[in-house]
This record gives C-alpha cells, structure tokens and sequence, in this order.
C-alpha cells in the first residue's frame, strides 16, 4: 500500500489564508522526504476553512520546492474554466516538470453538462487522446502549441460513478473521494474498472482511494482531533462554514442534536488513532477496494498536528515494511 497527500490547505482559527499555503509548503517539502507517492493540492472558493483557491499555482510552487515526488491538483475544477486555459498551464507545468505532473480534474464548481466534451478537448489540446502528431489539419487545430513531450497525467476525480464511467471510457487515472461518501466507493470503482478493461478481468486494480485520516501518538490524542473534524464538518454541513476549530474547542462544545448526527454520520468516513491503528484500518480499506495506493487527507487547527500526523503515518508504514 503506496500512501499519498491530498491537501486542501486547511486554515484554522486565528490563522490566515498565508498561514495554511505556507504550511503547505513545509508539508509538501517533508512528505517528499518521507516518502509519499504523491501529492496533491485542492481548489475550494470563498472557504474561510481551506486556502487552496488555484491548487495549479500552488503546485507549482511544490514542484519548485520538491524535486522527485510527482505534485499535482486534486483537482482544477474543469466546468470554472476554459480547457485551453487549463491545457497552457498545464502544458507549461509539464514542460518544466517532465514526468512529475498530475492534472487531476473535477467537475464541481460550475454547469457541468458539458463536462465530458471539456475533458475530451483538454486531452486532445495536450496530445493525449491517442491521436498521431502528424494528424490532420482538424487534428492539428486542436492540439495546444507547444503541447509538452511528455504530457501531465490526467486523473478524473469523483465521489460517484459518474466520473468513473467517464474516466473508464477515456482510458484515464481515477480517484475516488471516500471521506465525501464512503458508501458508494465500491460501485464507483468497480464501474470504473470494468470500463478499462473493457468487461475482462485482470489481476491489475486501478484506482485511487481518497480517505480523510487523524493520527496521533496516543488514542485521547487522536480522538481530541478527529472531534475537532467533525465539529468543523458538522457546522459545514448545517450552512456554517468557518475555520477548523482548535482542540479545546471541540473539547467544550456543547453539540446540539443536529451537530451530533451530522458528526455521527460524517464519523464514518474518518479513520483516526494510533498510526498502527490508522495503518491497519488503511490496509483493511485498500483491500476492501483493492487499491494499491491510499491518498491521505488530514485536517488540523493547527499546521504542526498536521505535520505530525503524517510524519506518524510515514515512520510507522516505514517501520513495517523494513520489519
């Protein structure tokens, strides 16, 4: 099991926007250090509790402070935005980062009723839909001039089957965002495959799982942070968006009935505890699903927890496998 990062640049309260972007530099830089497969940057709007408004400027700047781990977008919220734009500023990226660049797209964010053709021309625009270099003059004028040599990798991102279907029929990577609705994670992944491989088993598991994670060195500690979660994502979830609250916060809340059910159901989509609990429970979701590869999403208040609950993850995962 292969563990990634998936940040979305949490901002906690009494911190700034430029505190969590900041932060999720430091991350970035330590996770390349530690090991991670990979690491993505997110895109929400008008979010007092995440940062990451243009995850494709931030990744570049991680690209430029890293030097081996791929670093990508999870994802560019395709329905926002032109697809020519986003083929330039990935073609760019890729063009500096041969080899390293995950463009990973979603379909939140705006009308997504033409979101399939924008997928479709984004690849095309970058040479990425099979077509010959030297096609024909209709070929030609929908390739990107100065379309890299080696093309990012294309990731659909989704938390139904829709994306999957799509990601399936194009032949793309696919991600699956189990802390938004774990329960659908299965169907999403098995629609997805089954379109790869156009109906034929194989012995390959593609697919990526997405799962919300807080560890820490002892239980108390963990579970102090995961009600800090799940207080945030309950008040979210009720129309009250706002920073991620400390600790001793969530420690003195007193829940009202909605906030305990919302937190109730949002609780079974967090895996939190010791590392080697977190890791066991990892390992029981990637063959449950039959991933390879676990991307990890951690929220804190505070940027050092965050720091320190991958850190946790790493040296554990890495402890096991040298044992």
């Amino acid at each position: 099991m292969r563990l990634s990062v998936l940040d979305q640049s949490p901002v906690g309260e009494g911190s700034s926007h430029a505190d969590a972007l900041l932060a999720s530099v430091d991350l970035a830089q330590a996770a390349e250090e530690w090991g991670f497969a990979r690491y993505w940057t997110a895109e929400h709007h008008a979010s007092p509790g995440f940062a990451g408004s243009a995850p494709e400027i931030l990744a570049a700047v991680l690209l430029a402070r890293t030097s081996r781990m791929p670093v990508g977008t999870g994802g560019v919220l395709l329905p926002r935005y032109p697809p020519v734009k986003v083929a330039e500023v990935f073609a760019v990226l890729a063009s500096l980062y041969p080899g390293r660049v995950d463009m990973g797209l979603g379909r939140a964010g705006g009308p997504a009723a033409d979101y399939p053709q924008r997928v479709s021309l984004l690849r095309r625009l970058l040479g990425m839909d099979g077509s010959a270099k030297d096609g024909t003059a209709e070929d030609d004028a929908h390739r990107l001039v100065g379309a890299p040599a080696v093309p990012p990798r294309m990731w659909l991102l989704g938390a139904g089957s829709g994306s999957a279907r799509m990601a399936g029929e194009l032949g793309t990577d696919f991600a699956y965002a189990h802390f938004l609705a774990p329960d659908r994670a299965e169907e999403a992944l098995t629609t997805y495959r089954t379109l790869l491989r156009g109906g034929n088993a194989t012995d390959e598991a593609p697919g990526v799982l997405a799962v919300r994670v807080v560890t820490a060195e002892s239980e108390a500690e963990a579970e102090a942070l995961a009600h800090s979660v799940l207080l945030w994502r309950s008040r979210k979830d009720l129309g009250e968006d706002l920073p991620l609250p400390s600790a001793r916060v969530a420690r003195n809340h007193r829940w009202t009935a909605l906030e305990a059910e919302r937190a109730s159901v949002r609780g079974r989509s967090l895996v939190w505890g010791t590392p080697d609990q977190v890791l066991t429970r990892l390992a029981e979701l990637a063959k449950e699903y039959a991933v390879e590869e676990v991307m990890v999403n951690t929220l804190t208040c505070d940027p050092e927890d965050r720091f320190h609950s991958y850190r946790l993850l790493a040296e554990w995962q890495a402890a096991t496998v040298g044992g």
